[in-house]
C-alpha cells in the first residue's frame, strides 16, 4: 500500500511516501511504524493528534488494509 504524510509528519519523518506491505488494518500499520523507534513512536503515539484516511475517506483503527490502499496519516487541521 502507500502511505502518505502530511503536514508536520512529512517534515519530521523526512519522508512524503512509501510502500508498505503487510498491515491488514490501521491498527496494524501504525504498530508497525512506531516499532520503527525514534520519531515514528513519537509522533504516531496514541496520545498525538493526527488522523488517518483509506483512500480519501476518514478510517477508523479497526479499518482493514488492503495491498491497492492509499493511506493517508497527517495531523488535524485548523484554521484561521
Amino acid at each position: 500500500m502507500k502511505v502518505l504524510y502530511f503536514a508536520r509528519l512529512r517534515e519530521t519523518f523526512g519522508l512524503a511516501e512509501e510502500e508498505i506491505s503487510g498491515p491488514a488494518s490501521v491498527t496494524e500499520l501504525l504498530e508497525l511504524l512506531r516499532s520503527r523507534g525514534g520519531v515514528f513512536a513519537k509522533e504516531l503515539d496514541a496520545a498525538r493528534p493526527f488522523r488517518v484516511a483509506v483512500n480519501q475517506e476518514m478510517a477508523a483503527m479497526d479499518s482493514a488494509l488492503q495491498d491497492s490502499d492509499e493511506v493517508a496519516i497527517f495531523p488535524p487541521v485548523t484554521g484561521g
